[in-house]
């Protein structure tokens, strides 16, 4: 009886750990993967990571028109950062920080970099019911939603 019941508690405790490291039964982890958008017309891909930190960061992987009528790579030359003015185009961190709020269902905490404009606004993300990525970016109480896509997880 002593056997079977340590037996069963060991079983019991490798199940639930087994459960918990699933990313997929952490709803937090569910926003990591790559993404499609588009901004001002301009087709992009972004990538969200999760950091050492437990806070998430997007990054744009890659913009459908990436070069000018040179030909050379397109620069983020408008960030108010100097240093990060010869960041090329699909390089650029778009968030880095976002926490998920479990009592709210969504992600926030941080401020989005709107590259075409060069200015940041705070970020709000969640999901929409037909399963897009909606972030709401706010600057002075005006807001402007943006979706993206799943393309990969």
């Amino acid at each position: 009886m002593k056997k079977t019941l340590i037996t069963l508690i060991i079983t019991l405790l490798s199940l639930t750990t087994a459960v918990s490291q699933n990313p997929l039964n952490n709803a937090a982890d569910n926003i990591v993967g790559t993404y499609s958008g588009e901004l001002n017309g301009d087709k992009f891909k972004a990538k969200i990571t999760k950091l050492t930190d437990g806070s998430y960061r997007g990054q744009i992987i890659w913009v459908e028109n990436d070069r000018d009528a040179q030909g050379h790579k397109l620069l983020d030359t408008k960030n108010p950062e100097k240093k990060l003015r010869n960041t090329p185009c699909d390089r650029i961190v778009l968030f880095s920080g976002l926490r998920y709020d479990a009592k709210e269902r969504e992600w926030s905490g941080t401020k989005i970099y709107d590259p075409t404009r060069g200015m940041r606004a705070k970020l709000v993300a969640s999901w929409t019911k037909d399963g897009q990525l909606r972030l709401k970016c706010s600057v002075m109480g005006i807001s402007k939603n943006l979706y993206w896509q799943r393309i990969d997880k």
